[in-house]
Formats: C-alpha cells, structure tokens, sequence
C-alpha cells in the first residue's frame, strides 16, 4: 500500500487521503477545504492528481469538511463508486444539493456587490461558483451503501469495513485491508454521550497503520453533563436583555442536537417559552433524514420516540424554510433563538443574521463548534473588533459565548482510550485533521502512553506501508 494525504494535513478541513493498492487507486474522503476565500476555491477546484486514476470514493461521514468536495470530482470526470452508510447517503443527498445551491446564491450575492464596487470605480473580479447543482446531482447515482460492519469489495485483493463512529449520524470509521496489511481511518471520532447518537466503538485490534484526527488532540472537554446547564445560562442572560439568541449550527447533528436540548429545557421551564427558529433549508431537509433513521439513535432519544414525542419538534420551535420568512426574523423583536448553518459562518443564511444583529449589545452569538483558522467563525470567536460579512467590516458589539461541551470530536483523553485497543499490532499513527499544535500535542501523548511513533504528515507527502 502507498498512502499520500492531500486534504486535512496539518489542518483541520478537506479531508482527503489517496490509498494505492492491488494496482488501484482510492479515495479515503473527498471534502471541501475551507480557510482564506481565494485560497480555498484554488484548492478544491484543482486536484493534484488525475481524477481518471481513481477508482473508488470511501466515505467516512457526511459533514462538507469530508464529502463537500464530490461534485467538484464529478464536474471533472469521475464517475466511479462512492461507498458510505445509509444513512450517510441521505444526508449527502441533502448536503451536496444545499451546497451548491448557498454557493450559487452567495455568488449572485458577491457578483452583485462586485457591479457595485465597479460603479463606484473600485476593482472588482467576477465570481463563479465552485460547482452547481447540476454537478451535485450527477454525483447522488454514484453512490452506493454498505452498512455498518459488512465486508465491500473495491477491487479484487482490496475490502473494507466500517464501524460506528459516534460523530454524526451514519458515521464511521473504517478499516482497509490488501496485500496483507490493515490500515484504518477513525474519520472523525465522536463522544460517549453525546445527545441522539450511538457511542463511538473501536475497530477489531490487528490494525498496522491508523490514520487518526486530532482536532482536539491538545485538550480535554468539560464533562458533557455540563451542556444543558451552560446553554440555560445562556438562553436566560440573553432573554432577559431583550436580546436574540443568535446560533451559527452545523446543520447536520449539532442543530438537532441543540434542539433536543431545548425541548427539554422548556419541558423542565428552565428556560423561557421563547420562539426558537431553525433557519436553514437544510437542517429542516436533514432534521427528516435523522427522523427516517432511529437504528441510529442512542436510548435518550429512542425513548421520545417510545413515549410517543418527536425529539425534533415542540411548540415554539418553527423550521423555516422560505427566504421570506428568514428576511421576515430580521423585523421581530427578541427575545428568541436563531440556528441557522453554516457552523463556521462561511455561507449561508447565518451570514445574514449575523450582518444583522452582531452590532447590538443585548445579543449574543453562541458558538457551538469547532472554528477553523481563518474562518469568520474563528473570528467572531476571538472576538474581532471588526469581522468581514460579504466583505464588508462590521463591528463586534454582541456578546460571544461558547458552547464547546457539545463537541462531536473526541478530546486527547478520548481519543488516546479510542485507540488503545488498537496498540498491540499497531506500527504507525498519522495524524490529521488537526492544526500543527493540536496534532503535536497529541503525538507526544500517544509516544508517552503507548510508545507508538504518531506522525503529522504534510499536504503531499507519501508513505509505503510494509
């Protein structure tokens, strides 16, 4: 096997790993990179191999960060397997088409500002989107489903298998084996306890080499426990000022989660009765995906199912759909909640609410996930003075919290007890989707803990697993 990391090395998005074996080529992900606007749209519309050579698309889960990048590989010719869970497929089906469709109206958006800027003599270069709805759903056919803990073929001498990976829902981690040898993606690794989803389980232990995140490979997370209690604290202090409640969610796991949340906090009148708005087409089309599969849900939620409640739905909770309505939330007063997508504040309709209500104080923007470099999000975060919203500056005068209790990334303790039962076979560790100091961090422990060499690799860089 020759393994070459091309996305997600030393950083955390664009998970995509190249996998030679048996004389053919794989793909472990496909997933969009996101940092610096020009550089990010570079990356992902030029791949730095032929898209022809590829024979196969495994997909560990659905988040962008890992599948987003598909119909940018469709666009330019691939037309090969892409093999996932089921309910992976359904999210993906809903994903792919709502990023093509944010990234055609936010484009209309730019070229729009751009004619603008132009009259008033400024330079201003046209935008184009980096792949369109057509090419989202010339990729859906190409999909194919392997359930959890089922043997697939991709080519004669090649299989894998997948495992429950406790991140999202349908997510996995698998384990590719050919020539003798046994390499294992964790994807990304989730938590014991998180809200909806199954816990994460470990692959059988004769793995040789594992390809491991480390997102946050540097710290450890407060007890999840603490999570309904911040978020109260939250909700109450915003209330109370007259404020809006403004949350950029991963439209896919962390929004149902916040929701399931909230449901209960108002069943227990912990929080006010306020209007709650998820405002993002694609959570409500995902919020049916999540409701479709309940063999993926843990005993919490399986139990609303049992006592006859939705867990995604309660009385002041409304899933908007239409632009109108979501233009319409800017006119009423607070307080309320808003989640609307994306989690990184890069598109999308949390662009607008943002545009709209970081200015005034009584607000809070609540930060619920991890935030990469050089993302609006990692701005607001750091709390910016200024931040850039369709590329002009606007002033930071909300409150900013953060909600990390919820993260769907297993911390360095987490993440050293996934792979503990891996250790005896195992030669090597390469370390991804993680920032250079996450990914240190993490090598050191897992050198101190198993004595194992766990490596960082760069964007390019080859190794020959024997």
């Amino acid at each position: 096997m020759k393994l070459t990391f091309w996305g997600a090395a030393k950083t955390v998005t664009g998970s995509m790993h190249h996998v030679e074996a048996a004389g053919k080529r794989f793909l472990l992900d496909c997933g969009l990179y996101q940092g610096r606007r020009a550089e990010a749209f570079e990356r992902n519309r030029n791949f730095p191999f032929p898209v022809s050579s590829i024979d196969g698309v495994v997909l560990s889960h659905a988040h962008i960060d890992h599948s987003g990048n598909l119909p940018t590989l469709v666009r330019n010719g691939y037309r090969g397997p892409i093999y996932t869970t089921p309910a992976t497929i359904d999210l993906c089906l809903a994903m792919l088409a709502d990023s093509a469709f944010i990234q055609e109206k936010d484009i209309e958006f730019c070229n729009r500002r751009r004619d603008y800027r132009k009259k008033l003599g400024r330079h201003a270069e046209i935008c184009e989107p980096l792949y369109t709805a057509v090419d989202a759903e010339a990729t859906f056919p190409l999909f194919r489903s392997v359930p959890l803990h089922q043997d697939q073929e991709l080519a004669p001498g090649v299989k894998y298998r997948s495992y429950e990976a406790g991140h999202m829902l349908g997510s996995s981690s698998v384990v590719m084996e050919s020539e003798g040898q046994r390499l294992c993606f964790s994807g990304d690794v989730g938590r014991h306890g998180l809200p909806i989803l199954h816990d994460p389980e470990t692959p059988p232990p004769d793995v040789d080499y594992l390809i491991m995140e480390s997102t946050y490979g540097d710290r450890f997370h407060a007890p999840m426990q603490n999570a309904a209690d911040k978020l109260a604290d939250v909700v109450n202090r915003t209330a109370r000022r007259g404020g809006r409640l403004i949350v950029p969610a991963f439209a896919v796991g962390r929004t149902q989660q916040l929701v399931m949340i909230l449901h209960e906090l108002m069943d227990q009148n912990r929080i006010p009765s306020i209007p709650v708005y998820v405002d993002s087409p694609l959570a409500v089309n995902a919020t049916e995906v999540f409701r479709k599969h309940p063999e993926c849900y843990d005993e919490e939620a399986r139990k609303f199912l049992t006592e006859g409640d939705d867990p995604f739905g309660f009385g002041r909770l409304q899933y908007v759909r239409d632009v109108t309505q979501s233009k319409a939330l800017n006119d009423l007063r607070g307080p309320f909640i808003v989640l609307a997508a994306s989690g990184m504040c890069e598109a999308g309709r949390i662009l607008h609410h943002l545009r709209n209500n970081i200015g005034d104080p009584r607000n809070t923007v609540l930060i619920t996930g991890y935030q990469a470099e050089n993302t609006l999000g990692r701005k607001i975060l750091e709390r910016h003075a200024e931040v850039p919203i369709f590329g002009e500056p606007e002033r930071l005068r909300a409150e900013v919290d953060v909600l990390d209790e919820l993260s769907g990334h297993a911390d360095q303790g987490e993440l050293i007890e996934w792979m503990r039962p891996l250790v005896p076979k195992l030669k090597k560790v390469f370390l991804v989707h993680g920032d250079p100091g996450q990914g240190a961090a993490l090598s050191n422990a897992i050198h101190k803990e198993f004595g194992i060499e766990a490596v960082q690799p760069s964007r390019g860089e080859s190794f020959y697993l024997s």
